[in-house]
């Protein structure tokens, strides 16, 4: 079989591999689902965010058919490590989601801060939730536009400075 062939066959890894296993990858996707549900926004890498956010979707999805679902109640039973939990997903974030038809989080990358992690982070949210709003994703000012606007600053200044515009040089006085 030629190598080009090969590339295109599906070897069925259909997900990310993250931990020590697929037992190791479902115990940690639980757990963030059970802290997501709880909190209703959690920070963590972008990997974990982003491959946790098609399961939160699936969860809030089947808790709109109600809690008399056998289906419903299984999926909530097994994701949901908490089972406290579960009236909260059926009750409150159904109930908020009613009218919508999917897209019930949002994923949001965040800059790494502290700087001793190259991990790219994010931020996951329901939409809806009574938390105050995430800042804007990035600063206003990266390098290019650092320079830039301080080079327009600097001459907003010397603009509005009384005396002789820029580049003009003062005439002697004579006495």
């Amino acid at each position: 079989m030629h190598l080009t062939a090969q590339l295109l066959i599906s070897h069925g890894r259909m997900y990310r591999r993250m931990g020590l296993g697929p037992r190791s990858r479902v115990d940690m996707l639980r757990c963030l689902l059970t802290a997501l549900v709880r909190h209703e926004r959690i920070e963590t890498t972008l990997a974990r965010a982003d491959e946790m956010r098609g399961y939160a979707e699936k969860l809030v999805e089947h808790a709109k058919r109600g809690d008399l679902d056998t289906r419903s109640m299984e999926l909530a039973d097994f994701w949901l490590t908490e089972k406290d939990l579960i009236p909260k997903l059926f009750h409150v974030l159904s109930a908020r989601f009613r009218d919508r038809s999917g897209n019930y989080v949002r994923l949001r990358e965040i800059w790494n801060v502290d700087g001793t992690d190259r991990a790219r982070l994010a931020v996951i949210e329901y939409r809806g939730n009574p938390l105050p709003p995430l800042p804007s994703p990035r600063p206003s000012t990266g390098k290019a536009n650092g320079l830039l606007n301080q080079l327009l600053e600097g001459l907003r200044r010397d603009a509005a400075a009384p005396g002789p515009a820029p580049g003009q040089s003062q005439a002697p006085n004579s006495a």
